[in-house]
């Protein structure tokens, strides 16, 4: 019965750190098989555990991806300030608690410092390039966005520039977008 069940698409996740700043952008839509279901979702949030900010996007179920936020919240409290531990934290959780491993996303994050992808296989990778995509269109926006990285071009610009590269791609991405920018602090 769960092979018959279309499943849910759509969903475009960019992180780019240049010029001491870290930008992650997300479209808005939400797919059904071939049907948008939504076109406004905001899958691009700011955590503030214990006032230390911390950017996220999330790609993949959305319940499930807000149960790992919870856990990255309560994994920043433990460890304030520290972001590549209480990722590396999360993902060994992720990898070992039976509850966890059923859950299917994946998430960038960043402090404006850190950047890093954590995914329920337990990595916790920072990109190379200080670019980074996840989700359904998240190769076509990584690719457009490496490709604008030795330009002029701020963080916000180039990655506004992939996600608009990305949309016209993937179906399962619109131009709706959330972004949130922060700082090295």
């Amino acid at each position: 019965m769960k092979d018959d069940f279309p499943g849910w698409h759509g969903t475009t996740i960019i992180g780019v750190r240049k010029g001491g700043e870290v930008v992650i952008a997300g479209d808005g839509q939400v797919s059904l098989g071939q049907t948008v279901i939504k076109g406004t979702a905001r899958k691009v949030r700011r955590l503030s555990p214990g006032g230390y900010d911390v950017v996220a996007g999330f790609a993949g179920s959305t319940a499930d991806a807000f149960a790992l936020l919870e856990r990255l919240e309560t994994k920043l409290e433990a460890t304030p300030g520290q972001l590549q531990r209480a990722c590396v934290d999360l993902a060994k959780d992720w990898r070992t608690d039976k509850y966890l491993q059923k859950l299917e996303a994946m998430l960038i994050v960043t402090d404006g410092a850190e950047l890093y992808v954590i995914t329920g296989a337990g990595d916790v990778l920072e990109p190379e390039h200080d670019v980074t995509g996840i989700g359904s269109g998240g190769n076509y926006a990584l690719a457009a966005a490496r490709a604008m990285m030795d330009t002029e071009k701020p963080a916000e610009e180039i990655a506004r520039a992939a996600m608009a590269i990305a949309a016209d791609i993937c179906v399962y991405t619109n131009g709706n977008l959330t972004v949130e920018k922060i700082s090295k602090t």
